[in-house]
């Protein structure tokens, strides 16, 4: 007689509330929960400064240099963007905007106070300056111009060859 074996399925049946309030313990004891990247530049307005190192470096299919070396070589392009991208904005992010915050604060200063109180100015004074330029223009050039018409215009030329 042999030894018989029987294959057994076992399963657990959890719904869903009891299967969450079964890992809250587990994520809590970690201290830290990290949630989902936050989109730094909504509006898209750096779109072409995600380069890689393959929009980089290339390699055409007949020269081909180690592989240990292209993998090293990726890696350390990947590493010193990193670190040089994240050390330049330490050193340079907290003054370049509070230089940025000064310029576009001094410039909308100065169009909210003076740019634009000058325009509407001007487009209230346009109607009656524009009624005095047409009266000049119709006093002293609109004449001149008709004389010279009138005087130019009895000239004529005749092209002969030799």
């Amino acid at each position: 007689m042999g030894v018989e074996k029987e294959k057994l399925d076992s399963s657990i049946i959890m719904d869903e509330d009891e299967f969450n309030r079964s890992i809250e313990p587990i994520l809590s004891k970690k201290g830290k929960v990290y949630s989902a990247a936050q989109d730094r530049d909504p509006n898209e307005i750096n779109t072409h400064l995600q380069v890689g190192f393959d929009d980089v470096i290339g390699e055409p299919i007949s020269t081909h240099s180690f592989d240990k070396v292209w993998i090293g070589s990726h890696a350390t392009f990947e590493l010193v963007k990193f670190f040089f991208y994240r050390l330049l904005t330490t050193l340079l992010a907290v003054p370049m905007a509070f230089i940025l915050g000064l310029l576009f604060g001094v410039l909308s200063c100065v169009h909210i106070w003076l740019v634009m109180p000058v325009i509407q100015s001007s487009m209230i004074i346009l109607p009656s300056a524009q009624k005095i330029w047409r009266s000049l223009m119709d006093i002293f050039i609109t004449p001149l111009f008709h004389s010279l018409g009138k005087c130019l215009s009895s000239i004529q030329i005749q092209t002969t060859e030799n």
